[in-house]
């Protein structure tokens, strides 16, 4: 993939703005397209895209299927257009605030989402009953699995699967018969709600393409064991046949975020066959899931890219990820299949935390950008590769942070550096007072090297720590800021265009608003 000189931002679908309490695919989306366009951006970066819950803390890292969409993010107002609400839709009790209210957003949706497919099944046209008949057809490969695992957490009252009945627990075949027959209505459901999703998210991505904005995905290397694929798919991961249960778990080792490591949880792949080869089943699964990912976006972000190489195993009864230990991942064996099965594919690859030059070799033997940090800089050490002068490869992205760091300016005028370091900053940017610091992030990475650059929206907006997206290591509190309809000012977007075309980030062709071109 050969990255142009462009830059863009970071904001997950369920952050933008709305007055039913969680962000979705309906205007407030197309808006903020509108908004990119208007500041010399090329991307918009989103966070998983798959369904969250309750029991993993609404953490889109950890979706109860990586096939299926967050039907959380359904505009209601866009089915209304169908009139299948009746006469008109409901006003919602929640508020347009920066938090979002995921029990009160979603239990008002559910009961509106489950009228509006029964009206749906009821009145729906020959030509929508056929959509839907051709969206399950051709995605039934794992719609199926997932429209019944998700109708039966709602019967047994959990995601947890190993608290079913043990015969459905273990996917016995009759009696996944028994159950597909017995919970139809609420498995057409499931499907109903895939079919809007997916039909919303392409309307939006077609209307961002058709005006230069490209979506950049992001696909987490791990499943959580609660969901369909740990459910329906368990001979791809290391659990025992009896119980369901894993013996090692996912996590990464101590690092920047945590003194303890950071133990994720998740079941851990049956990569390699005893011979060492490569588990075919488990690579097949993976190539279904990396061609589903990219058809529903631009470029994706591989997460935790590293665990290709070797992955941090965790004894499953160890509360922390200290004793954890080093074990092979697939490698290469493993990439040079994608390419032969899918040819050359749009990947950004996640390097940070242990890399190693075994991890670097693998990334740059098939050409995938890495990332770099600005935050991470600032160490005393001239030759920090993630100085903007220091990047060797301009074939990357620089954030000024991710969804796991604090905003720059809660990590600027916090606690996580001392008076020393900022004073150390302040030169380095040749600036006299601690006044904006996310605007003269926001100008170092643009003018550095790198040829995309992608900028949070809270670092846009000059945010402090209170609106930070996720802090790792910690269960609680974490994915539910949120954009409210004011916070985008008038003219902020004229601003940034200027600072995108000063530094040479906006496509040739395009003209800036004072009718120059960039070439």
């Amino acid at each position: 993939m050969d990255l142009k000189r462009t830059c863009g931002v970071l904001l997950h679908l369920t952050s933008l703005p709305g007055t039913r309490g969680i962000g979705t695919l309906g205007v407030e989306a197309f808006r903020f397209a509108d908004f990119l366009i208007e500041s010399g951006m090329t991307y918009w970066q989103i966070l998983p895209l798959g369904p969250v819950s309750p029991g993993m803390a609404y953490s889109p890292y950890a979706s109860t299927s990586t096939f299926a969409g967050n039907w959380h993010c359904i505009s209601l107002e866009k089915l209304s257009e169908n009139k299948w609400f009746g006469p008109s839709l409901p006003e919602s009790a929640c508020i347009d605030g920066n938090t979002i209210d995921f029990e009160k957003a979603l239990e008002e949706k559910t009961v509106l989402l489950q009228k509006a497919s029964e009206k749906f099944f009821g009145n729906a046209s020959e030509k929508e009953l056929e959509d839907f008949e051709n969206f399950c057809y051709y995605e039934s490969y794992w719609l199926d699995d997932y429209a019944l695992f998700a109708a039966l957490a709602d019967h047994f009252g959990t995601n947890n699967w190993m608290e079913w009945e043990p015969s459905i627990s273990r996917h016995s075949p009759g009696i996944i018969d028994d159950y597909n027959h017995s919970l139809f209505r609420q498995i057409r459901f499931q499907k109903f709600l895939q079919y809007v999703f997916y039909t919303q998210w392409r309307e939006l991505k077609e209307y961002c393409n058709n005006r230069g904005i490209g979506i950049i995905g992001d696909i987490p290397i791990y499943v959580t064991l609660e969901g369909a694929d740990a459910w329906a798919h368990p001979e791809l991961f290391q659990l025992d046949e009896e119980s369901g249960k894993p013996a090692a778990v996912s996590g990464v080792p101590p690092d920047y975020f945590s003194e303890t490591g950071q133990r994720w949880g998740n079941p851990l792949y049956r990569w390699l066959n005893r011979d060492e080869s490569l588990n075919e089943i488990t690579f097949q699964w993976w190539v279904k899931r990396i061609k589903h990912l990219t058809g529903q976006v631009d470029i994706l972000r591989i997460d935790h890219f590293r665990g290709f190489e070797s992955y941090w195993a965790i004894p499953a009864d160890e509360p922390t990820a200290i004793n954890g230990k080093w074990v092979p991942g697939p490698g290469l064996p493993f990439f040079q299949g994608l390419k032969k099965e899918l040819g050359d594919l749009p990947l950004i690859a996640e390097d940070l935390g242990v890399i190693t030059p075994e991890v670097e070799q693998l990334r740059d033997g098939f050409g995938l950008p890495g990332m770099k940090i600005l935050q991470f800089a600032f160490d005393w050490n001239s030759r920090n590769s993630y100085l903007p002068q220091n990047i060797e490869n301009p074939h990357c992205v620089l954030y000024t942070g991710t969804h796991d760091n604090n905003t720059t300016n809660g990590w600027f005028y916090g606690t996580e550096i001392n008076d020393t370091t900022r004073a150390y900053i302040l030169d380095y940017l040749d600036i006299s007072d601690y006044s904006d610091m996310h605007r003269h992030f926001i100008k170092a990475a643009y003018r550095s090297t790198a040829r995309l650059v992608i900028i949070p929206m809270q670092d846009i907006l000059g945010y402090g720590g209170e609106f930070r997206m996720n802090r790792p290591g910690t269960v609680e509190g974490n994915w539910l800021w949120k954009l409210t309809g004011s916070c985008i000012k008038p003219g902020s977007a004229g601003k940034l265009r200027q600072i995108a075309v000063m530094y040479n980030r906006v496509p040739a062709g395009d003209t800036d608003k004072n009718g120059g071109e960039n070439s």
